[in-house]
């Protein structure tokens, strides 16, 4: 698995920030667009602290190995792969959903008519914070499972490879 890239990040957040703008501009048109749920930046919040604490747990067990403590529990590789699935999924989801909530606070900052919509962009707002704290601890957690570059191995050899190209 290659590590995630921030342009990435930044295609996935801008492309749902237009399609979430350009679809409450339409659905203006047709009726009062859907509320922002109260809950949305405390589960992502939730998610950004599993992310970091995971990291924190990971990064501490991974330096005792290095420095061969007595104490030291050894990590199960696929503790590890799941970690790594985690983190990539936590940055990925938290580009769309701060994406998503981009388009729909900028919709409603630029049409503030009443306080029910000032009510409704905090909330954006509150969710695009929380969905980059979340961004940031899957990035986090994911460098934290990367796995050294081996000093043996000749500078461009593949990774996995049994023989040199």
């Amino acid at each position: 698995m290659k590590p995630t890239r921030p342009a990435l990040l930044l295609g996935l957040a801008l492309a749902p920030g237009a399609l979430a703008y350009g679809a409450v501009d339409l659905w203006q048109t047709r009726g009062t667009p859907p509320g922002v749920p109260v809950l949305a930046p405390f589960v992502l919040l939730l998610l950004a602290v599993v992310a970091l604490s995971t990291g924190l747990s990971l990064r501490a067990r991974f330096r005792a190995q290095r420095e061969r403590r007595v104490d030291a529990r050894p990590v199960d590789p696929l503790t590890a792969a799941r970690a790594v699935v985690f983190a990539k999924a936590s940055s990925l989801v938290g580009s769309l959903v701060a994406g998503l909530y981009g388009g729909y606070g900028l919709w409603l900052w630029l049409h503030l008519d009443n306080d029910a919509r000032r009510e409704q962009a905090a909330r954006c707002g509150f969710s695009v914070g929380a969905a980059i704290l979340l961004i940031l601890a899957g990035l986090f957690l994911e460098r934290i499972c990367r796995i050294p570059d081996d000093p043996d191995e000749p500078p461009g050899h593949p990774r996995g490879s049994s023989t040199p190209r």
